[in-house]
């Protein structure tokens, strides 16, 4: 029998039953600014189902299941026969199968195609996030098989596809298929020049024999694999099928899992090529640039993977504060804790409004979207990514003890939180490759000027930040010690252009006077409090 002292109170209730693409007002409105209006209502309705889904107990269950049963390596069979096979929990698979039905790898064929699957990303990434790196490396494949127009003809179907087909067979015989995706070796890293792989022609056009390491194979248990490996050539890009035409296994020695930090749910691996057929994807020698489009897919990928994180972070912290009563009031009613959601609110609408413009740009191939992405993404991927881990830390301590605990689902954001920052190249990469835009490609830097310039004179501090960026770039003097600054600065303005643009005023404001007039401090909750920081909080708020 329960006693007086086990009654439960001034707890909230559990965040679920709800839309949680109707609910992301930021996101909303960023799909209704980008999409043609012919297509909204279509759009809307498979956004909002997918929102019901990812809002809904069940789906939440089967995330938290996914991650307390982690993936297994299976090496052989009961009979001794080798086998490399990745063994998932049944909800791995539920999960995956509804990620992939929602045409979250279905992008490059369907009007607003990256768009809504931009928005679709955000969501689904709040439900689990280890199995959108599945799908984003099956979506990010397409562009570098087109390289080859034999091999985009068989694969990019099946990529595309909205069928779950779990079993390993023969590509021809599946109704669809992913991707994983094997660059890194361990005396390379991001250097993938350096890899030491090796490719050997055999007698059919196009094929090869691999022989070599990599370091860190992603979604292990995917069909078929993008590989870098040394050609006569030179670095060159490769498909490797996991199964061959005649039903037998490839050469495909999986050595083991990697045991990592989050992303607990999703299998990363260490594979061995000995002997390992393979197809040419583009030229010899042209390895980096026949996957540069597949870099660029993955990047943006990283930047929607956080935003979402970031959103599921703060609607949890202000859902907590709105029902949690603490020294008098409501927490959300506190001058202070209103303080610390509204930054947090600010940083992750800033994150999905930038994220969302630029799966918009991917929409329009234009020149000069195509130029903007250049420079945009990798700078996004560098802040955006960075912001992530204190923002989702900061959220978690909103829910006091709470949030320590794993039942709240505030842990696995917490592990979560940094693997976009590392994975598809690291921060300095990122910085890197903005300074490489930068020498290369004068149009890159004018497109971004120009976009950022569309909202000029209307607001003095994002003015002067478009001023001081100009600034910088006008001293290019010891500029590599630099290119972190440069590149966060680059985010950070544009993002701040979006925001003037586009968010409600009391949005915009709050943004241009913390993070370009400089009126805040080091951590999350040090807006100015003069702002309306109590409208930035209930946009925010996810309504149940």
């Amino acid at each position: 029998m329960a006693g007086s002292t086990h009654t439960v109170s001034n707890q909230p209730p559990p965040l679920s039953g709800y839309d949680v693409y109707g609910a992301d007002r930021a996101l909303v409105s960023a799909v209704e600014r980008h999409l043609d209006p012919t297509l909204l209502e279509e759009v809307d309705g498979e956004l909002s189902a997918l929102g019901r889904s990812a809002g809904s107990a069940q789906l939440q269950e089967w995330g938290a299941q996914a991650n307390e049963h982690p993936p297994r390596l299976r090496t052989h069979d009961r009979y001794g026969n080798r086998i490399d096979e990745v063994e998932f929990h049944p909800a791995w698979h539920r999960l995956l199968g509804k990620g992939v039905s929602a045409g979250l790898t279905a992008a490059w064929g369907r009007p607003g195609g990256h768009v809504r699957r931009a928005a679709g990303f955000v969501v689904w990434t709040q439900v689990e996030a280890g199995n959108c790196c599945p799908l984003s490396m099956t979506h990010a494949a397409v562009p570098a098989l087109r390289a080859d127009p034999v091999l985009a003809a068989e694969w990019e179907p099946l990529l595309t596809s909205t069928v779950y087909d779990r079993e390993l067979r023969p590509a021809r015989l599946k109704a669809g298929a992913l991707l994983g995706m094997g660059m890194t070796e361990k005396q390379g890293g991001s250097d993938v020049r350096a890899n030491a792989t090796a490719a050997v022609p055999l007698a059919e056009d196009g094929t090869y024999a691999l022989t070599g390491h990599k370091w860190f194979c992603s979604a292990p248990m995917s069909d078929g694999f993008l590989v870098l490996a040394q050609a006569p050539e030179g670095l060159t890009c490769f498909l490797v099928p996991r199964v061959l035409e005649d039903g037998g296994r490839n050469r495909f020695f999986l050595q083991r899992l990697k045991d990592k930090l989050g992303n607990r749910s999703n299998a990363s691996g260490e594979v061995e090529f000995d002997g390992t057929w393979a197809r040419r994807v583009g030229a010899e020698g042209r390895g980096v640039r026949t996957i540069i489009d597949m870099v660029a897919a993955t990047r943006l990928d990283c930047v929607l993977g956080s935003a979402g994180l970031m959103r599921q972070a703060v609607a949890q912290a202000v859902h907590h504060c709105a029902y949690r009563e603490a020294f008098g009031g409501k927490l959300v009613d506190q001058p202070l804790m209103r303080n610390v959601l509204a930054d947090l609110a600010l940083e992750s609408e800033a994150a999905t409004t930038l994220a969302l413009r630029l799966a918009a740009a991917c929409d329009d191939g234009g020149e000069q979207e195509s130029a903007l992405l250049r420079i945009a993404v990798p700078a996004a991927k560098y802040w955006v990514t960075k912001r992530c881990a204190p923002l989702v830390v900061e959220a978690a301590e909103c829910l006091g003890g709470n949030g320590y605990v794993e039942e709240s689902g505030m842990p696995r954001l917490v592990r979560e939180s940094p693997l976009n920052s590392v994975w598809e190249g690291a921060g300095n990469v990122q910085a890197l490759d903005v300074l490489r835009a930068l020498r290369r490609e004068p149009q890159a830097l004018n497109a971004y000027l120009q976009e950022v310039g569309r909202a000029r004179g209307a607001d003095h501090r994002l003015d002067g930040a478009i001023k001081g960026l100009l600034t910088e770039l006008a001293d290019l003097e010891g500029v590599e010690a630099r290119a972190r600054r440069l590149a966060e600065r680059f985010a950070v303005v544009l993002q701040g252009a979006l925001l003037v643009r586009f968010a409600p005023p009391e949005v915009a404001d709050a943004f241009c006077a913390s993070r370009l007039g400089g009126d805040a401090g080091a951590a999350f909750g040090t807006l100015p409090h003069s702002l309306d920081l109590a409208a930035v909080v209930e946009r925010a708020a996810p309504g149940v």
